[in-house]
């Protein structure tokens, strides 16, 4: 099955369970992101913008310096609190290896405070870099930034429990539309995913059959 099969039945079990007020506030939010007329993410041949954060074990990894040992897949996740994100996260671990054999790495970014990128069931079973982009500067930087819309947060807290101003320990409720870019040595941006509908993900063998092509 592949990991988009699985999260449409994360959805599918969403819509069976979810107040139907909360599913129609969520869709309308992401359409309304798809139909925006100022597109999300840089293009492909663009620069990727260089950055330096900090994992989930406190060390500061710098975005240059890791493509001078080979291409990085970097991906922009909501948060651990987002079960299609762990989903993501946990299909990208078993390619790794195969990402690996390429000459290549992964990155994972997520705007939660460094304390809590990671379970610690994930910091033992992960084994990529996951960073903290705290304020959502570095995905600012690469235009997939928004601010949640007060719609959005009373369904997130009322609906879910979730304050994403506590999770990311900002003032802000800001989140990264869900995406994936390979970018080669040069720092050139060579594939670019970038999807509103967070239900949806850049598929493990298309990260492979695109780093073939580098």
């Amino acid at each position: 099955m592949s990991l988009n099969q699985e999260l449409t039945q994360m959805k599918q079990a969403f819509e069976a369970n979810s107040p139907l007020e909360a599913q129609t506030a969520l869709y309308r939010h992401i359409r309304e992101q798809q139909e925006s007329a100022d597109p999300f993410g840089l293009q492909v041949g663009q620069k990727a913008r260089d950055f330096t954060l900090t994992d989930a074990l406190g060390r500061e990894i710098n975005l240059y310096d890791e493509l001078a040992h080979g291409p990085v897949v970097l991906t922009f996740y909501r948060g651990g609190w987002c079960p299609y994100c762990s989903r993501q996260l946990k299909a990208y671990q078993q390619v790794l290896p195969e990402i690996e054999a390429l000459g290549a790495q992964l990155i994972a970014i997520s705007p939660q405070s460094p304390d809590e990128t990671l379970s610690h069931t994930e910091k033992d079973e992960l084994r990529f870099k996951v960073l903290s982009d705290r304020h959502g500067l570095v995905a600012a930087s690469y235009r997939i930034l928004y601010d949640v819309p007060e719609y959005i947060q009373d369904v997130l807290q009322q609906g879910f429990g979730l304050d994403l101003a506590e999770y990311n320990a900002t003032n802000r409720w800001i989140l990264p539309v869900p995406s994936t870019f390979m970018i080669d040595e040069s720092g050139i941006v060579r594939s670019a995913y970038v999807n509103p509908d967070f239900m949806q993900r850049f598929e493990p063998e298309e990260i492979l059959n695109e780093l073939r092509k580098l």
